[in-house]
């Protein structure tokens, strides 16, 4: 399990680094005339659902985002996949710890499973992400809808898991924290290519 662990770990970097080559060289126009990059990015964010999160998160990328939905939706899932990975490390590692009161132990087992399940999807996602585009637009766009709902519904379903726990421990609280951050990234990430999908719709 480790082994596949290492190399699941190994193959999202590689998309993460393919990614950031890909940011520098590809841009796209779609601000209102005038605007700055930063305020491309505020006025996009404020259509997720955690939008001081979304600016706070995506202003230092403002530079290589420029104006493009489309880099903007990229980087934000590019993120999502970073801090699910981080996650899914902490997580494991909690796992491991002795004396965990035997529900603790099991919600953090199906957490474990549930963080994995979430990082491949938002890895499939962002492979899509890298060459969507022609006639076959559409489809790969709702493969990706697909793939990043569905890493969204597997955050929730961890958080669930604690949420029927009597015990409110340190463990308790830091496998919540993060898998809601992890969650909230996410939520953004989609929101953001729902836009740029509609954006890309509406203009073909």
């Amino acid at each position: 399990m480790e082994g596949s662990d290492l190399f699941k770990a190994v193959a999202a970097l590689s998309i993460l680094l393919r990614f950031t080559t890909y940011m520098n060289s590809c841009s796209a126009a779609g601000a209102t005339p005038g605007e700055t990059n930063t305020e491309f990015i505020q006025k996009s964010c404020h259509v997720t659902p955690y939008p001081r999160l979304c600016i706070s998160s995506l202003s230092s990328y403002a530079s290589k985002i420029e104006s493009s939905p489309k880099l903007l939706a990229d980087t934000a899932l590019s993120m999502s996949l970073e801090t699910a990975l981080s996650t899914s490390t902490a997580i494991t590692k909690l796992s491991k710890i002795h004396g965990l009161q035997p529900a603790e132990a099991a919600a953090i087992s199906d957490c474990v499973e549930q963080i994995r399940d979430s990082v491949d999807e938002l890895q499939r996602s962002l492979q899509e992400m890298e060459h969507p585009g022609g006639s076959n637009f559409v489809l790969p766009m709702n493969d990706v809808q697909t793939w990043v709902s569905a890493a969204l519904t597997d955050d929730d379903t961890c958080m669930d898991g604690f949420a029927e726990i009597a015990s409110k421990g340190k463990v308790h609280t830091m496998v919540r924290s993060r898998i809601l951050h992890v969650a909230q990234m996410t939520s953004n990430a989609l929101s953001l290519i729902n836009n740029y999908a509609s954006t890309k719709t509406t203009l073909s």
